[in-house]
């Protein structure tokens, strides 16, 4: 599991590194004839812990973390931001803690009703623990692209892309929406916990029919809307007429016996759910000629 390490300031590294240095170069300099084995000792050992202090220090940004191991062994992780000094025999690993956008390319997937598809999501992840996305998983943003791939598919083949008049109610990727984005999610989740990373948004970027049934399948969903707009034509239409008949018969306009009725009727609906403007003809006779 990640452990988190609380290194030592690295301004007081520092401030001893530079004083070991001028410290060492004064007794090179106070030892100009090279005679004082003590002086060259001290040069050297104050050059050596220069050398030492400095290569421990390390500086980490704002979001950003350090993997530390020892021969080997993992020591902990250091999320401190600022000037920090860890021991110099440590190995460092930089794993950054910033969210990361992964723009999905776009796949082509049987629904599960087997029609081809075009899918493509947008995903925005981070990592969440070091230690797994370091040794877990030998490269953990190549993870994430592969699992990615697989949770998107997977999805495309658990969802038909639209309702057909048979199927009845269900999830459906062009109407799903946030149901669909959520299932995502959950299951991008499920993938990646192995790898110490958690998704914070996934979303469906690209949805269409591929190419070679997309001809097809916008002639079936144009031929669905003319039928639910001629559904609900003929349903003013016949409110209309009904609402028509009512009030000559409460006013007592004209009294009309039941072919009459029919006619008008007719006559009513061919112009209301006509396509076209009526074009009236004028009966110049009696009303019943």
């Amino acid at each position: 599991m990640e452990k988190l390490m609380r290194p030592v300031s690295g301004f007081l590294a520092l401030f001893l590194s530079l004083a070991l240095a001028v410290i060492g170069i004064v007794c090179f300099a106070a030892n100009s004839g090279g005679q004082n084995v003590v002086l060259i000792v001290a040069g050297i050992l104050c050059e050596l812990g220069f050398f030492f202090l400095v290569k421990g220090i390390m500086i980490i940004q704002p979001n950003q973390s350090r993997v530390c191991m020892f021969f080997g062994k993992y020591i902990g992780t250091v999320k401190e931001n600022g000037l920090l000094w860890v021991n110099p025999f440590y190995g460092t690993t930089r794993v950054s803690l910033r969210s990361q956008n992964l723009n999905g390319q776009v796949l082509k997937v049987n629904d599960k009703m087997g029609n081809p598809v075009e899918i493509a999501a947008v995903i925005v992840w981070q990592v969440n623990d070091t230690y797994k996305a370091t040794f877990e998983v030998a490269d953990y943003k190549q993870y994430v692209n592969i699992q990615s791939e697989a949770a998107v598919r997977h999805l495309a083949t658990t969802c038909p892309y639209d309702n057909m008049e048979d199927e009845g109610a269900q999830i459906t990727l062009r109407e799903g929406g946030a149901k669909v984005n959520e299932l995502l999610e959950t299951e991008l989740n499920e993938r990646l916990a192995p790898a110490g990373l958690i998704i914070k948004e996934a979303r469906i970027s690209h949805l269409a029919y591929a190419q070679e049934i997309a001809g097809a399948m916008l002639q079936r969903q144009q031929a669905t809307a003319i039928v639910a707009a001629r559904t609900k034509i003929v349903e003013g239409a016949v409110g209309m007429v009904e609402l028509a008949l009512d009030q000559l018969s409460k006013r007592h306009i004209v009294e009309l016996d039941d072919e009459r009725k029919a006619t008008m009727v007719s006559n009513l609906m061919v112009v209301l759910c006509g396509e076209r403007g009526a074009q009236p003809v004028l009966n110049t006779g009696t009303l019943y000629q």
